[in-house]
């Protein structure tokens, strides 16, 4: 019997997903509970199991993007082991059930039935049928040349920018480009590569961000001296008592709660012509990865201790290294925080975490000489920077955040640190 393989849902708004890597080969011989693939979202990337023992037939190839519920492979229990299913190839067993082929679609306008293109993916075909473009005229970047659904984004995207037609409602260029500006030829030495859904999605929220927010910044500067001895006096014990290490990023989130606290619209957003205020605080936590930076949130920080923030943070790191955050890890948050300095940067301005309206800007702690009633003395300083929505926040909540950031830190008894 032949079962189906499909593409779950992983959100309720998401109806696209793209296959990440198969874990085993077309043709092979699967066990129930085995891993057979992973899938990307624009959020969180999910790993499929088999549910069924049998062998499988892959019919959706890594980096194809598919609608979800679509069938993406078959597992049958009454075929038999390819003996190519080592070498990957796609010919499997005779012994395995041919699958029927379907009627090829018909052509779209500008494409003949037999082009490379008469097999794109249903969302590809509704776009371009949709918008009445001629995909003949829109280059693919996909596999064999097949368009993708990138691939008629940038060409509305052009068109409307260069050619002179309706831009598709949802879809805007980032900056308006002038009308007479070429379209980008590509040289020798270009490598052409479509962005990962992650990418992608994070390219959209920060442009949203950029678009919708009234982004104002604004800087202070802490002496760490006093948190850097905290920690370096019980960093040990910490560590042998709970087996988590004591970081940074607990005292800048236990003070960051504090502020939120007596500064609630930092921790606040808005919804139309409404502000909504959270008496709660979920922390986000920006994470860089080999495949883009996440932010997943550690739900409930101002009701934990030092030893709980520092575990809920290093559970989330790992999962977020190996790829494995679920779409609840990274869903809602009030409020984030960025640790820039973990790369050595100086000082920067993070862009909000959109609908969010503050994000904490950490960077690197450097040696500078400072003015401590009226002598010069080397103390570590950090630069720290909040950007905001000044629709909601005004400079001098903004300052008073920093201004309260900055005395709990440089009095970290304040923050009631035990373990």
């Amino acid at each position: 019997m032949k079962k189906n393989v499909v593409a779950p849902s992983v959100g309720e708004s998401i109806t696209e997903v793209s296959i990440l890597k198969w874990a085993k080969k077309n043709g092979q011989a699967v066990k129930t509970g085995e891993l057979l693939l992973e899938i990307e979202s624009d959020k969180a990337t999910v790993e499929i199991v088999a549910e069924h023992n049998g062998v499988l037939s892959i019919m959706k190839e890594a980096g194809e993007r598919i609608p979800v519920g679509e069938v993406v492979g078959i597992i049958d229990d009454a075929a038999t082991p390819s003996a190519s299913a080592d070498a990957g190839e796609k010919t499997i067993n005779t012994t395995l059930p041919k699958m029927p082929a379907s009627p090829p679609p018909p052509p779209l306008p500008g494409m003949a039935a037999s082009g490379s293109n008469a097999n794109m993916s249903p969302a590809v075909r509704k776009a371009v049928t949709e918008q009445g473009l001629d995909v003949s005229k829109i280059s693919g970047t996909g596999k064999d040349g097949r368009v993708t659904k990138g691939d008629v984004i940038n060409h509305t995207h052009a068109t409307s920018s260069y050619g002179g037609q309706t831009a598709s409602p949802g879809f805007a260029p980032a900056r308006p480009a002038t009308p007479s500006a070429p379209a980008y030829v590509e040289r020798p030495g270009d490598r052409r590569v479509p962005m990962s859904m992650l990418r992608t999605r994070i390219a959209e929220r920060l442009v949203q961000a950029q678009h919708t927010a009234a982004i104002l910044s604004t800087f202070n500067e802490v002496d760490m001296g006093p948190v850097m001895a905290l920690r370096n006096q019980h960093k040990d014990a910490f560590k042998a008592k709970h087996g988590v290490p004591l970081s940074f990023m607990s005292f800048f989130t236990r003070a960051s709660v504090e502020a939120l606290k007596l500064i609630p619209e930092v921790n606040a957003s808005i919804d139309g012509r409404d502000i909504i205020y959270h008496d709660y605080h979920d922390i986000g936590i920006a994470v860089g990865t080999e495949r883009g930076l996440v932010v997943p949130v550690v739900r409930g920080a101002g009701a934990m201790g030092f030893v709980e923030i520092e575990r809920r943070i290093g559970e989330l790191a790992v999962k977020a290294r190996d790829g494995k955050l679920s779409i609840a890890d990274l869903s809602g948050g009030t409020f984030t925080i960025s640790n820039g300095g973990t790369y050595g940067s100086l000082l920067s301005t993070p862009i909000l975490n959109y609908p969010q309206s503050g994000i904490l800007g950490m960077h690197k702690i450097q040696e500078r000489p400072v003015a401590i009633n009226g002598k010069v003395e080397i103390r570590n300083m950090m630069y720290l920077a909040l950007s905001y929505d000044h629709r909601l926040i005004d400079g001098k909540g903004a300052v008073t955040f920093l201004v309260t950031l900055k005395d709990f830190l440089e009095h970290p008894e304040k923050l009631n640190f035990s373990y």
